[in-house]
């Protein structure tokens, strides 16, 4: 594996490249870094490690503005005949999930609705959906929503093929046998949940989210329709577009992370950055919703592969605790990370701050340069942050210091802390939340 020199743009493309490449015709490049020196380039390499084997899932992808008849598509040639078609009520006011059975019933099929979902899905939900599933006789599951309907039509079709209850499957490959096939047609910007081989569900006994990750739960097909996302509320949008963001950036720095990861999630990250202000401020401009559909799919490639880190391990106990907007509470909690996975060694994220706009010429094979990257990165997310509206601190949306030492504890065992660039203990934890309240 070899770190990245250096990010230019090419339109709405993210070039990621060696110093030694020649420059891209018509691109707007960054200004080139000086030669390294030999040991330079040894200490590189030395932080890069070696080539390894890279794994990369990926389902069907169809794409573009006007693609949510093609679900129904999808749906026969996946063998529906009475598919499940999971949503929420905001998407049913909005009339998305009418405008999709009519779709269905086009092609044939005989859709059953279930609408029974609500931000972040709980486990009671989820057995629900499974009843419902059951009584009707369905095969396939259509979702239509942004992540907590994907991740509840992943929890049905977990029960449908292996029985138990959701709180059964948490952590890694814990399900034996298949589940039924799986159309994701996703309505926010950002969760990745319709590429990604996680589902993460509420456990409400103990107020929090257990993360459940495995192969089979990568979906068969994806639909992304960016129109779609011109019916999202403000708050939605912003807090999706900041958790793909979290998305890119966390897996950039992955322990996982490999050259098909590195691309995507780079490209995601310059897609948000220039793109998301944007859709709030012109939100049925097609062209700015189609690049943040690109960008939350593109984070989704490159998390589901390359997996997280801490911002995610410490959201998903806040969320569980206070049921509150994933992506905002990743707005708070990313730039304490950055700095934090950054301090012993901040060259990875030279091109996360290019990628981002950062100014002027660094020299990503000096630590000086690469570190102050890393600190122009955090406060760039922060900055982002105050643009949108996200609240200052933790302190400001419920979290109490009575709170910090049990959200620690329960974010130790959270799959996401395994692939953090920086090892992390209770302490570090207890820390990160407290410099975030």
């Amino acid at each position: 594996m070899v770190l990245v020199d250096s990010v230019t743009r090419a339109g709405e493309s993210v070039i990621a490249r060696r110093r030694s490449v020649e420059p891209v015709v018509g691109a707007s490049a960054l200004p080139t870094a000086p030669a390294a020196t030999p040991a330079e380039r040894a200490a590189a390499r030395s932080r890069a490690g070696t080539t390894r084997l890279a794994k990369f899932h990926v389902p069907e992808i169809l794409f573009g503005p006007g693609s949510l008849p093609e679900a129904a598509h999808a749906a026969v040639r996946l063998g529906a005949r009475r598919p499940l078609l999971v949503t929420d009520p905001g998407l049913c006011a909005a009339g998305w999930p009418t405008q999709l059975g009519a779709h269905l019933a086009e092609a044939g099929l005989r859709p059953t609705v279930w609408s029974g979902v609500t931000p972040n899905p709980k486990d009671h939900e989820i057995a629900a959906g499974h009843v419902a599933y059951r009584e009707h006789g369905c095969d396939v599951i259509v979702a239509l929503g942004g992540g907590s309907v994907i991740d509840a039509a992943k929890g049905i079709a977990l029960l449908a093929g292996n029985g138990g209850t959701i709180l059964d499957y948490e952590g890694v490959d814990r399900m034996a046998l298949p589940i039924p096939p799986l159309v994701m047609v996703p309505s926010t910007s950002g969760t990745g949940a319709d590429v990604s081989q996680f589902c993460i569900v509420t456990d409400t006994a103990r107020n929090t989210k257990i993360t459940i990750l495995g192969r089979a739960m990568v979906p068969d097909v994806s639909v992304v329709d960016p129109s779609l996302l011109t019916t999202m509320p403000d708050w939605l949008n912003a807090a999706t577009g900041l958790d793909a963001l979290t998305h890119g950036i966390e897996a950039y720095v992955s322990r996982a992370h490999n050259p098909l990861t590195d691309h995507h999630a780079l490209q995601a990250i310059a897609l948000v950055g220039e793109h998301l202000v944007r859709t709030m401020d012109h939100p049925a401009e097609e062209g700015a919703r189609t690049c943040m559909a690109q960008a939350a799919l593109e984070a989704g490639l490159a998390f589901t592969n390359a997996i997280l880190g801490a911002a995610h391990a410490m959201s998903h106990q806040v969320g569980g605790l206070l049921d509150l907007p994933h992506g905002v509470i990743n707005g708070v909690l990313l730039p304490h990370v950055i700095r934090f996975n950054a301090e012993p060694d901040p060259h990875r994220f030279v091109p996360i701050a290019q990628a981002l706009g950062l100014p002027g010429q660094i020299v990503p094979d000096s630590t000086a340069g690469a570190a102050e990257a890393a600190e122009w990165a955090a406060a760039e997310v922060r900055r982002l942050g105050d643009e949108l509206g996200v609240p200052k601190g933790l302190g400001e949306i419920g979290v109490t210091e009575a709170d910090v030492p049990v959200l620690s504890a329960m974010t130790l065992a959270d799959a996401c802390l395994s692939t953090n660039p920086r090892e992390a203990d209770q302490a570090d934890i207890e820390t990160l939340f407290r410099a975030a309240l």
